[in-house]
């Protein structure tokens, strides 16, 4: 199937699919004239793409998991491992960014409203 279809069939952009290629995470096969052609395994990997993604792993991080995927051996399963725990780690931080963000927000607006109610008395 050509990327257009596979762009219809996973609701990924044309130009996604082409930056996955670029990053190594992706491959077709390329006719004659050039198009670029996928199976339905490729679809398979878009899905699962797109499901790391929206995990919050980068294009770097999906590619140093994808060997595990394509070849399992304790190994690439020890290493995947190691990496899902360093990026749940990362995410658990940037969690708690956001919490101290949210609460620092929510500081100020109790300051804002006690400032408008003593504007208001």
């Amino acid at each position: 199937m050509r990327i257009g279809e596979v762009a219809a069939r996973t609701g990924v952009s044309v130009r996604s699919l082409r930056y996955y290629e670029e990053q190594g995470l992706l491959n077709s096969t390329r006719s004659a004239s050039g198009q670029r052609h996928y199976t339905a395994k490729e679809v398979a990997r878009v899905e699962f793409i797109q499901r790391m993604y929206a995990a919050g792993l980068s294009s770097r991080t999906i590619a140093e998991l994808l060997p595990c995927v394509d070849s399992p051996s304790e190994e690439n399963s020890d290493a995947a491992l190691e990496r899902m725990v360093q990026e749940r780690e990362r995410l658990s931080e940037h969690i708690a960014d956001l919490i101290r963000t949210r609460d620092s927000l929510d500081g100020l607006i109790r300051a804002n409203r006690a400032h408008r109610e003593e504007l208001a008395s």
